[in-house]
């Protein structure tokens, strides 16, 4: 294993945060022996004015999976359908609650007895993107089903987005992470956007002090930057396709993507070979083997800093190219 090991397989935000001084200001003390506020009140005033909606409708949450995990809690028994290939933990948390699942891998298929329907939009892996106009017409026409959408990278997508009005449906609930655009990972905190009924109804199933207060003040002091959130989409606007440029350049299909991260095939080399063969050059990328309907036959890479997408660029035009494995 080389030293140093570049890491494409994680699609966190790359860009570094100017503002860590704001954090080393807080009072460790104070925030690790006292309880946190149980309401996450400034933290939800925050998103509430991002929103623009009603501070009831926002609830904070110990990462966007504490929500997936509290949502299935309401089907146990009941049918479900999960949009794949999705995030692994959809499919998780509703078999783990005792949910009947089915996989189904386009809007059209939608069981009509599906009481929740989980997606991802942006989608992980594939980086697809359904606009909301198409969402808000699935809403209307079936009432009778929960729709959760997670938004965890909705600020890392390119081109016009669609603010889906969550006020206006009874049956809609948004997911957003703040691991990924705010390098949080490691404190696991989110939020969740939706009518009242639903925010009340996960809150009575909610852990008291679920969010920690750590958490709460980082999420606080990054969400007050939103020039970072601008910056970020402006570098991946930029970066993301000229990378994929690149990567088609050295010969290779590249699935269409629209946010920072994206699928190359890898079929007809075997994932195995390339990513064994890419991280002895110090190159990590993510397998799609536990992705239904994707079976290992791409990668995801996650679009990092210039030069380090350079070097997985190289990589591929000096041993990996289609034309060697024929």
């Amino acid at each position: 294993m080389p030293e140093r090991v570049v890491d494409f397989s994680t699609n966190a935000n790359v860009l570094p945060w100017r503002g860590w001084e704001t954090l080393t200001a807080l009072s460790l003390p104070q925030l690790l022996s006292a309880y946190p506020d149980d309401e996450a009140e400034e933290l939800r005033a925050i998103v509430a004015g991002l929103e623009s909606c009603p501070i009831e409708n926002v609830l904070a949450v110990n990462g966007s999976n504490e929500a997936v995990f509290l949502l299935a809690s309401f089907f146990a028994g009941k049918k479900a359908a999960v949009l794949q290939p999705a995030y692994g933990e959809y499919l998780r948390a509703l078999l783990a609650h005792g949910a009947d699942v089915s996989g189904v891998t386009t809007l059209e298929h939608l069981p009509e007895d599906a009481e929740a329907f989980f997606l991802c939009n942006p989608c992980n892996p594939t980086g697809a993107y359904i606009e909301g106009g198409t969402l808000e017409g699935l809403f209307a026409r079936r009432p009778y089903t929960l729709f959760v959408v997670d938004e965890a990278y909705i600020n890392f997508l390119t081109g016009e987005r669609w603010k889906i009005d969550f006020l206006r449906y009874d049956n809609v609930v948004l997911l957003r992470s703040l691991t990924k655009i705010f390098h949080l990972c490691g404190a696991r905190v989110g939020y969740v956007l939706a009518g009242g009924k639903w925010v009340g109804r996960l809150k009575s199933r909610q852990p008291t002090w679920s969010v920690n207060a750590l958490a709460q003040a980082a999420a606080a002091a990054f969400l007050r930057d939103e020039d970072f959130v601008r910056e970020t989409r402006a570098f991946y606007a930029a970066e993301t396709p000229r990378f994929i440029a690149e990567v088609e350049r050295a010969g290779f299909t590249v699935v269409p993507t629209r946010t920072n991260f994206f699928l190359i095939n890898v079929s007809r080399l075997g994932d195995g070979e390339v990513i064994r063969a890419l991280l002895e050059r110090g190159l990590s990328v993510r397998h799609t083997r536990n992705f239904p309907g994707l079976g290992g036959r791409y990668i995801r890479v996650a679009t990092r800093l210039p030069g380090e997408n350079d070097l997985l660029v190289r990589a591929l035009l000096q041993g990996f190219s289609p034309g060697n494995f024929a």
